[in-house]
């Protein structure tokens, strides 16, 4: 399915439905908007003698890496808590493969790689607080724009834990700034899926030099009077794995995620 086919498919397709339609190549796209309504979460996906101090990781630096599961035993690839029928191998729009800490391969299919060592994380998602945001009446631009949304590295450093660590990468959305005061309470009630922001305004303050290229996703428009507001972001551990290098490494593609059956709702601290 390409993005034009996309945008053809309701965002009112249910998770499983969504899962099936990835699952048999159908739909390779980017799942921001999509499947309304569901927790979305990041993948990483790494040998048993690693995954303890990943664990480690995630503990430690809760806003980039909030787990919300994790597979039961090394080598299972379903994750029954978080869904019916998930098989992480096939379910995920796109994955990448890193080795030694570098990229070498972006799959759309894990199950050629699939080992019985590995373990698997899920982490939150911002794409699931932007449900709370636009119930709220605040525009999220990349889904308007149709964009993926932009994520940039920082100078923001994660706590260490074991062979990990790294710096803070975050996604944007350019709001008014009374929106991003809004924004901050409405997504404090979210710690499962990154929480409030973390920053708003002068980008150069957490090291990005250049707001209108980010280092993964798309540029957005940023209108007359909007600030640029930040959430810590799951890719986070792309970048902390190309640092730390690693042997075997499997990730999502940025932006496509693993649609999960949990509801956002079910996330809100009331």
């Amino acid at each position: 399915m390409t993005p034009s086919d996309a945008n053809t498919l309701s965002s009112q397709v249910n998770a499983y439905q969504l899962r099936q339609l990835i699952r048999q190549g159908e739909f390779t796209c980017n799942t921001s908007g999509y499947a309304s309504g569901y927790v979305q979460g990041n993948v990483v996906i790494l040998p048993k003698d690693w995954a303890g101090d990943f664990l480690q990781f995630c503990q430690l630096n809760p806003k980039p890496c909030p787990l919300i599961a994790m597979s039961a035993n090394a080598g299972d690839f379903t994750l029954p808590e978080l869904g019916q029928d998930i098989d992480i191998r096939t379910d995920v729009p796109g994955y990448r493969l890193f080795e030694q800490g570098n990229l070498t391969q972006e799959p759309t299919d894990i199950k050629s790689l699939w080992r019985e060592d590995l373990v698997t994380f899920i982490l939150g998602c911002s794409f699931s607080f932007e449900e709370a945001l636009i119930a709220d009446g605040l525009e999220i631009r990349n889904i308007t724009e149709n964009k993926n949304v932009p994520m940039y590295h920082t100078n923001i450093a994660c706590k260490r834990a074991g062979r990990f660590s790294g710096d803070t990468v975050v996604s944007m959305r350019p709001m008014l700034a009374k929106d991003a005061i809004r924004a901050i309470q409405i997504c404090s009630r979210f710690p499962a899926v990154h929480g409030a922001p973390i920053h708003f305004g002068s980008p150069e303050h957490i090291g990005i030099e250049n707001i209108d290229s980010p280092d993964y996703g798309d540029a957005v428009t940023i209108k007359a009077h909007e600030v640029p507001v930040f959430w810590a972001c799951g890719v986070t551990p792309q970048l902390v794995l190309a640092q730390t290098k690693p042997p075997f490494c499997i990730t999502h593609s940025p932006g496509k995620m693993l649609v999960t059956d949990i509801s956002n709702s079910s996330l809100a601290i009331l």
